[in-house]
């Protein structure tokens, strides 16, 4: 059976827009993309000195398990190029595992959903864009809910330069 999951991308070194895309085309065939939310710039969250985000999210379709899907995505930040840094820091490419289908779990290295979701409006609006009648298995809110309850300050639709 494939499981729904809903994923979150986020980049905010190099050639953004290219690490969004470079990370979507990678998830295939271990899980198939069925819905992208358009790119937003955001405001950087935690440590805010670094470059502004772009920010979005994924609808996929998979068999793997959610540790295994951890790996694959873990596996495709390390090919686009991420080292490791500093929590909150800059970074190529994160992906986030925000939902997968309705469960809730907690392993080592993994908690589902994702544990800062609803203080995220960089996860959330894009989130919002794909899924607004998801609901939070824990907190018992839609995503719409979430995102109407956060501060959306330093987020906006990201218009790629023209050359």
């Amino acid at each position: 059976m494939a499981h729904c999951v809903l994923i979150g991308l986020g980049s905010n070194l190099g050639d953004r827009a290219a690490n969004l895309w470079h990370a979507l085309e990678w998830l295939p065939p271990a899980a198939r993309v069925e819905q992208i939310s358009r790119v937003y710039e955001t405001a950087p969250w935690g440590i805010t000195d670094q470059p502004m985000f772009l920010n979005q999210a994924a609808c996929v379709r998979t068999k793997l398990s959610p540790g295994d899907l951890l790996s694959h995505l873990k596996n495709i930040e390390r090919e686009i190029g991420r080292q490791p840094g500093p929590r909150f820091g800059p970074r190529l490419i994160d992906l986030d595992i925000l939902f997968y289908d309705d469960l809730v779990c907690e392993q080592d290295g993994l908690t589902i959903p994702h544990p800062r979701l609803a203080e995220r409006a960089f996860a959330l609006v894009p989130l919002c864009e794909i899924a607004p009648d998801f609901m939070h298995p824990l907190l018992g809110l839609t995503v719409a809910q979430l995102a109407d309850q956060i501060e959306k300050e330093g987020i906006s639709l990201y218009e790629p330069p023209r050359e």
